[in-house]
């Protein structure tokens, strides 16, 4: 996936997974989901960058038709990344994110909707979203519709005469099917439409220096398009093995209206050691080509229409190693709480770019000849559900 803030890079990575995990449901009968309280501390550090946050999903059923949640979320942000120290000073900000939804199950089908509002001292964004899963053959065939539509307002800290707006649709359809007693298989398809201002208003462009070609200038604004389609396809297995362990392939291809393409693998394997405790592992690996308009070093300025030199649009390659244990505990004795349960997983990714360069590093060195960019990043996830 491509970004164009890394300031925001990990809550899309996190809410890119739960979207997936809630649009593509394998093989679950059409049944609300169970009340509970959810409580997550998560903590991203890497590449000068330090994002980390509560936060708190409650869900709670009205009647045996309707269930309702409310989720605050929140990332503290601290950054003195390579974009940062190439142009200003460490800074540090907090975004905050309001969720309320409401699920309405009819016989095999289960309609959800709900609002987000997320906000931060230069970035506003509300979006609403609708789904409808619907059964069939028993439970055997699971589709799922979703629709969800985005409206941005992007400001610059100390301008207040500065208002962007930016429009996002997403489309969805994912279909679930079990395969035998032990395999499943699903297959998401997704379309998303972005129309407005899709650049980052702080980041700036290099060019060689006029007067000086032993030097650069790293002062022009980025220009992007003013609308941007991607189309996704996700392809998903899941086998359960005798001993009381299961296995999980993914597959996923991106493609955009900017010339990127990418390819997402990812492996995962959890064993359940007792009724109790679990262990679970993944290794994931991300691959993606440049923007058409991309690059790290332009001739002149405004040399061409659209410009980008944001390192998310450049051509990279990501790999992700994770794991951790989880426990659970059912029929507890606390009262009023059926099941409990505490994990916590830790993620290393390691990020390598192929024509991004560090223009922060000591040396003499001549644009365009500096070294390639690259960072590693820990993500840790600490949470606790309550069922009640």
């Amino acid at each position: 996936m491509a970004v164009t803030d890394c300031s925001r890079l990990f809550p899309v990575l996190v809410k890119g997974l739960a979207c997936a995990m809630a649009f593509v449901q394998i093989a679950t009968a059409a049944t609300l989901p169970q009340d509970n309280v959810d409580v997550l501390y998560h903590r991203y550090d890497g590449g000068g960058m330090v994002i980390d946050g509560p936060s708190v999903l409650v869900r709670k059923s009205v009647g045996p038709q309707v269930s309702v949640s409310g989720q605050y979320y929140v990332d503290m942000v601290s950054a003195a990344s390579v974009d940062v120290v190439a142009l200003a000073s460490e800074y540090t900000e907090e975004r905050t994110e309001y969720t309320l939804g409401v699920d309405y199950l009819h016989e095999d089908s289960i309609l959800s909707l709900g609002y987000t509002n997320s906000s931060e001292n230069d970035y506003e964004a509300n979006t609403v979203y609708f789904s409808v899963s619907q059964e069939f053959f028993g439970g055997m065939s699971t589709v799922t519709l979703g629709y969800a539509r985005g409206q941005d307002e992007v400001g610059v800290r100390g301008d207040e005469s500065f208002s962007e707006d930016a429009d996002r649709q997403n489309y969805q359809l994912g279909l679930s099917q079990v395969m035998t007693r032990n395999s499943l298989l699903g297959v998401d398809l997704e379309v998303v439409t972005d129309e407005g201002f899709l650049e980052n208003p702080y980041r700036r462009n290099r060019y060689i220096d006029p007067n000086d070609p032993n030097n650069f200038i790293l002062d022009q604004p980025e220009r992007y398009p003013e609308t941007r389609t991607s189309f996704s396809v996700a392809t998903r297995a899941l086998y359960y093995l005798p001993y009381r362990a299961s296995i999980r392939g993914e597959f996923r291809y991106f493609s955009d209206s900017w010339g990127i393409d990418a390819q997402t693998f990812e492996l995962a394997y959890v064993h359940a050691l007792n009724p109790r405790w679990t262990l679970e592992g993944r290794a994931r690996y991300y691959v993606q080509d440049e923007a058409d308009f991309y690059s790290d070093l332009y001739a002149f300025e405004n040399s061409q229409t659209h410009l980008a030199r944001d390192k998310e649009m450049s051509a990279f390659s990501g790999t992700t190693l994770g794991g951790g244990v989880v426990y659970e505990w059912k029929q507890t004795s606390l009262p009023g709480i059926q099941r409990l349960q505490a994990s916590l997983l830790v993620d290393w990714l390691d990020f390598s770019y192929d024509n991004f360069r560090d223009v922060t590093v000591s040396g003499d060195f001549l644009p365009g000849q500096e070294p390639l960019y690259s960072f590693d990043a820990f993500v840790t996830r600490a949470s606790l559900i309550l069922e009640y």
